[in-house]
């Protein structure tokens, strides 16, 4: 396999590692918190600028409040809590004050998906992707491993507009090489391929590597493309691979409906129909166990890729 891993390390420890950073690099940037300052690595940041960090508390539709008023005076507010708590709970909020008048809100969402664990299905979200998305002028990004989250950690505090930054709870291999350029809706090919594209997001990313260094064993060559960033899309890089292929498999931890799926399924009807197959959560909450566990029962993880290569190549 061209990538490799040496070390695993959780995503939202990326997002820690580059917001300290920006503590140092960037007098704009403010960070606030509902509670959590330890799920999200904010550590370091208020070491760094205790001045510029606001600890809100349990009121997460306060915090979009003031990330929003924050953001006027020409700060650059960095929210964080679980990606559930990032969304639904404060989407009016996200709506009304931040994506309608354009703020500069950057909203920093930990343990996202099903890897979220033993927490169990009621902090579990798998539909935030698709509301975030439909939010007009609203960035959706979504990092595969610790190095790739801190790259787009510093790069969205030099974006103007409002981002939802989306990372995860365990430890995931770190196999993106921590000098690689993190471009905001640029794709990445990971490894070129002739009988099948597969697009994969977040922690599917590595679970796709592994299924198509299985598959290249089997005689099928697989071509795996990162989409980190699932708005605004490459369409670019994905039509151009399934231009090759003809066959396109999308990889994601996240409910179908809404998804990446959707959203490369959509823009392949417009523009050149092309047979698809989805792993993703099949319309349905999670539930507690671990993350392994978990990914084997919704079919997320490498088994399941394969055998969606193998269904639409059959």
């Amino acid at each position: 396999m061209k990538y490799t891993y040496t070390e695993k390390k959780d995503t939202r420890s990326g997002f820690g590692a580059g917001l300290a950073e920006l503590a140092d690099k960037n007098p704009n940037v403010v960070a606030l918190c509902a509670d959590l300052i330890g799920s999200l690595k904010m550590e370091k940041f208020i070491e760094k600028a205790p001045e510029r960090f606001f600890q809100i508390g349990i009121a997460e539709a306060n915090m979009m409040g003031i990330a929003a008023g924050l953001s006027i005076t020409g700060k650059i507010p960095f929210t964080g809590t679980f990606a559930n708590f990032s969304t639904s709970r404060v989407y009016d909020q996200i709506r009304q004050s931040i994506a309608y008048s354009n703020k500069n809100v950057k909203i920093c969402a930990s343990h996202a998906g099903l890897t979220l664990g033993e927490d169990g299905a009621t902090h579990q979200v798998l539909e935030d992707i698709g509301m975030m998305k439909m939010l007009p002028g609203m960035t959706v990004i979504n990092t595969c491993d610790y190095n790739q989250t801190k790259a787009a950690t510093l790069a969205i505090a030099d974006f103007e507009g409002p981002v939802y930054l989306r990372f995860g709870r365990p430890v995931v291999p770190v196999f993106i090489p921590e000098d690689m350029p993190f471009e905001i809706g640029k794709g990445i090919m990971l490894q070129e391929g002739t009988d099948v594209t597969i697009v994969a997001t977040g922690h599917l990313v590595w679970e796709s590597l592994v299924a198509a260094d299985e598959l290249e064993k089997e005689g099928i060559s697989c071509e795996v493309i990162n989409i980190h960033t699932i708005k605004p899309l490459d369409e670019e890089i994905i039509l151009k691979s399934v231009e090759k292929t003809g066959k396109i498999v999308t990889a994601e931890e996240h409910n179908y409906l809404g998804g990446l799926g959707e959203s490369v399924a959509g823009m392949l009807a417009r523009k050149r129909p092309t047979r698809q197959e989805f792993v993703a959560v099949n319309d349905t909450f999670g539930e507690s166990a671990t993350p392994a566990e978990l990914m084997k029962k919704y079919k997320i993880d490498s088994a399941a890729v394969k055998e969606a290569v193998k269904r639409i190549l059959a």
